[in-house]
């Protein structure tokens, strides 16, 4: 997937005892993201923009690409938090701090 971004956001990690990842992850990563007015999942490219890995219980700064945006034009806006997830685990919470994508900015 080599696509413009779609927003920025801050994510916070869980810690494995949370129920996080138990090995680090390196920019570039692609678990699902999960908004609460999206039924099911979609992926979401994460490029890290302060650091390149991160280990459980860290915080972050990404540009968030996401694999289909249609189920969000029109529905983003700075501030919406979401959660981040491999498959049905949750491994994180996000805060989108930048849209960059118009096409997705709530209207």
């Amino acid at each position: 997937m080599n696509k413009q971004p779609d927003f920025i956001a801050k994510l916070d990690y869980f810690t494995t005892e949370q129920g996080g990842r138990r090995t680090p992850a390196l920019s570039g990563y692609f678990p699902h993201v999960r908004f609460e007015f999206i039924p099911g999942l979609v992926g979401g490219k994460q490029k890290f923009l302060d650091k390149e890995i991160v280990y459980p219980g860290d915080t972050v700064t990404v540009e968030i690409s996401l694999l289909i945006t249609d189920p969000f034009k029109n529905k983003l806006k700075k501030d919406l938090e979401f959660k981040f997830s491999e498959g049905s685990q949750i491994i994180g919470n996000g805060t989108i701090l930048e849209i960059l994508n118009d096409e997705l900015l709530a209207k």
